[in-house]
């Protein structure tokens, strides 16, 4: 069977979680392929609220196996939260048994946490991603595979902890690192997770050759990608369709469906242009802000708010090739009198549809938007009927008042991707497919 990819279309925070949590009742293994515990993943079940950071969101299905990839930067101490919480709430210990850490991902220590800190421009989360990443690139990080290695080599310790110390210094960070603690730290993670560590490429596609239904899960946003978003206002790692694979060590050809997920309005999280941003102090940004509990998973940060940008999700589909649209959100709409879509800008008196390539360019670009009817707010169990309607009576969309089948079908023809399912609720069941489509199965029972 081949391998589905689900990532995100806009700026990050687009509800991927949800997402990749449907889809992997289907699917027999979820592999992260970037990223680290700068991404934040919410799933609802009932009463029940799972926030995840480097836990891929297929762990709430006892069958799917988990795999932290080749291209992830996974800091260790994080990654123990987050197993100890979910232990404490199933009795479960994944760690070795179905959930896998790549030989191939990078560690993520104090030094990197240090470093990152630092950061007064960019406004990253601080969890170390940028440096560790940095460390690969310049081929003098620690990957998981390399721990055993150098964890009784005094000199190989000797020489990191020097460099690391030094790179403190130039950023202002009068800490210093010593080998007896990186000693310590990197034996405490091989003793950890020493049973988990695997070469989790090879795993995954011997999966895939048995047939195996693998979902690759992205982090972050499509403009946020390090190549292809927002520069300098991006993260660390290539967030596209075109590292999914490469980042869980298999090849492209896997690959049939590739999942966009996008709000029905748009968020940003940190510093950098946004061309239909609103004020979170009155009118329809506070509203969204405020019924869409607009705060950053991993830090807490409240979200920028704006309405949907067509050109950022044009630009998101030339990139990775969508097979498929998932809206989400779209009940926090719900009560404003009017809505609005973003279907080009303005800079310097001419009329433009891509989006420039320089952050002080797109900063200078002002929205062009086309106007649509507003539809009423419904409460969650209302919402959730809709949906239940939906599946029970196999109607799809038309389950959907018309003024909201008509904005759905308007961003189907905008972006040119077909809308396969519209989330109406942060709950598991709070969706609602378009018949027979990829999401169109019933919603399962928890397991925990």
């Amino acid at each position: 069977m081949p391998a589905s990819v689900v990532l995100g279309a806009q700026w990050g925070d687009e509800g991927k979680g949800k997402a990749i949590d449907q889809l992997a009742e289907q699917s027999t293994w979820a592999v992260r392929f970037q990223g680290g515990n700068n991404a934040g993943h919410t799933i609802v079940v009932g009463d029940t609220t799972l926030k995840l950071h480097q836990i891929p969101s297929g762990v709430t299905y006892d069958h799917c196996n988990l795999v932290l990839g080749d291209g992830m930067v996974i800091d260790p101490w994080v990654l123990e939260e987050e197993l100890d919480r979910w232990h404490e709430l199933t009795g479960e210990r994944p760690e070795g048994v179905r959930l896998f850490i790549s030989e191939r991902a990078s560690v993520i220590l104090p030094f990197h946490r240090l470093y990152d800190g630092a950061d007064k421009v960019v406004g990253t989360t601080g969890r170390g991603i940028g440096p560790t990443y940095r460390d690969r690139t310049e081929r003098v990080g620690i990957r998981f595979a390399d721990i055993a290695g150098i964890v009784d080599d005094e000199q190989a310790l000797s020489a990191q902890a020097q460099r690391m110390t030094k790179q403190l210094s130039t950023v202002g960070v009068e800490e210093a690192i010593d080998s007896s603690s990186l000693k310590s730290d990197l034996q405490w993670i091989l003793d950890r997770f020493g049973t988990a560590i695997k070469p989790t490429g090879v795993m995954v596609d011997i999966a895939l050759r048995n047939g195996e239904n693998v979902l690759l899960e992205g982090a972050q946003g499509a403009m946020l990608d390090i190549d292809q978003g927002t520069y300098p206002f991006v993260t660390s790692s290539v967030t596209s369709r075109a590292n999914a694979t490469h980042g869980a060590g298999i090849h492209p050809g896997h690959v049939e469906e590739c999942f966009g997920i996008t709000k029905a309005y748009t968020t940003r999280v940190g510093n950098g242009p946004f061309p239909t941003e609103l004020s979170l102090e009155e009118g329809p940004g506070q509203h969204m802000a405020q019924i869409g509990n607009e705060y950053g998973t991993t830090t807490g940060r409240p979200r920028r708010t704006g309405w949907l940008d067509m050109v950022a999700l044009r630009e998101s589909n030339r990139i990775n090739g969508y097979t498929g649209l998932v809206v989400t959100k779209l009940d926090v709409l719900g009560g404003l009198d009017e809505l609005k879509i973003c279907v080009g800008y303005e800079m310097d008196g001419k009329t433009i549809h891509v989006m420039p390539t320089t952050s002080e360019d797109l900063a200078r670009c002002k929205p062009i938007y086309e106007t649509h009817v507003g539809f009423p707010s419904l409460s969650l169990d209302e919402w959730i009927e809709m949906a239940d309607s939906s599946r029970n009576e196999g109607t799809g969309f038309d389950a959907f008042p018309d003024v909201i089948k008509q904005y759905i079908e308007r961003i189907e023809s905008l972006a040119g991707i077909p809308v396969v399912s519209v989330g109406v609720g942060p709950d598991r069941r709070a969706s609602v497919a378009s018949k027979g489509g990829p999401f169109d199965f019933p919603s399962a029972e928890a397991t925990f």
